[in-house]
């Protein structure tokens, strides 16, 4: 695999063209990264679609199968499986904090260890979601206490 990056004066807009004999697994990777440096999520509510800046999800829930990413005051259903948008959320400050629940490092105003090993986060929109004790550690690591 090449790449080549050109740096032009008068362009207008940043351009990316893949150039590949076949279209295959390795080329729809790329793509794929290549959507989520625009850093948006699509949620349906009342029927519409709409287009999400990741900085604005606060957590991703999984309930009864289905996945709920939350923002400040809304909540929008995507059909992206808990997996899914953990493998695209990888690059960012999103972190597995349960079975079900992907939190935004960014969006946490507070942290406190609970009993068991588990750990209460308090959301920048006052909502509390706990942390269980498998993934604990990895929040530590993020903040560096291990």
């Amino acid at each position: 695999m090449k790449i080549r990056m050109e740096e032009d004066p008068s362009a207008e807009d940043l351009e990316i063209t893949i150039r590949c004999r076949q279209t295959n697994e390795q080329v729809i990777r790329i793509l794929e990264m290549l959507r989520m440096a625009d850093r948006k999520l699509t949620g349906h509510k009342d029927q519409q679609t709409y287009l999400l800046d990741v900085s604005q999800v606060l957590y991703i829930d999984t309930v009864e199968k289905k996945t709920f990413l939350y923002t400040e005051t809304e909540v929008y259903e995507t059909p992206l499986r808990l997996y899914e948008l953990e493998e695209r959320l990888e690059s960012s400050d999103f972190f597995r904090a349960s079975k079900s629940l992907i939190i935004n490092f960014n969006q946490i105003q507070s942290l406190k260890p609970e009993f068991g090993g588990t750990m209460q986060v308090t959301m920048s929109n006052g909502e509390r979601l706990t942390v269980s004790r498998q993934y604990a550690k990895s929040v530590k690591e993020k903040l560096g206490c291990l």
